[in-house]
């Protein structure tokens, strides 16, 4: 797998080129945004270690633009490590959230585990739930045939709701179950996850299917049983 590392501190940008080569990754560096969307374009990479003080343009504005074409997994990498921009960047699109000093093991293990949650089942890539099909193998989800936008991160929430149908998750559960026990943000990354899937699947009509909110105990997907 190919990881495209955006980051224009040139001795943080080798380490990490180390640290992924060593387990096995292919890397390609972008020291700032314009080149990192060139890359991009070029290389379609299966996700980006992306840092958000860039020269020329910065990460917010990189990630968007690739957000328009692609669902391919992003990481941020920021000094910035409030709660509020880690939910900036979730909200924006982005998979995960590092922040500066960080150790570079760490940063190899949340590779791992954000491509691990992007694989596919390759012997049964799409799956269809009434007039919902989401393939796993191409991350596309379409409503009514029409193609929607959906992060990783979202897909892999929707999916988890859909195949564990009218069961109760709290936050943490969702937490546990998609973003992994090591996650240490904030648990409302769950509503706005719940929030995006919802505006992305507007026109899908309710009785096959809806993501219902249990004031106080978490978040369902509700079906009626015949």
């Amino acid at each position: 797998m190919e990881i495209l590392v955006v980051e224009d501190e040139f001795a943080i940008s080798q380490v990490l080129r180390a640290y992924l080569l060593k387990v096995g990754y292919t890397v390609v560096l972008a020291f700032d945004g314009e080149e990192a969307l060139v890359k991009f374009q070029e290389r379609q990479p299966d996700l980006i270690l992306l840092d958000v003080m860039l020269p020329n343009t910065d990460g917010w504005k990189v990630l968007k633009e690739i957000r328009v074409i692609s669902n391919c997994p992003v990481i941020m990498l920021t000094a910035l490590g409030d709660i509020d921009y880690r939910l900036e960047g979730l909200n924006k699109g982005a998979d995960d959230y590092i922040a500066k000093p960080f150790i570079a093991d760490e940063v190899v293990a949340r590779v791992k585990a954000v491509l691990r949650r992007s694989q596919t089942d390759s012997d049964n890539p799409v799956k269809r739930y009434g007039q919902l099909e989401i393939n796993l193998k191409a991350h596309e989800v379409k409503v009514k045939g029409r193609q929607v936008s959906l992060t990783p991160r979202d897909l892999s929430v929707l999916l988890f709701l859909v195949e564990n149908p009218n069961q109760t998750f709290t936050r943490d559960q969702l937490i546990e179950h998609i973003w992994g026990w090591d996650y240490e943000g904030s648990d409302r990354a769950v509503d706005l996850a719940i929030k995006r899937i919802r505006k992305a699947l507007i026109e899908w009509p309710s009785d096959e299917g809806e993501i219902r909110t249990l004031r106080g105990l978490g978040y369902q997907f509700h079906v009626e049983k015949n």
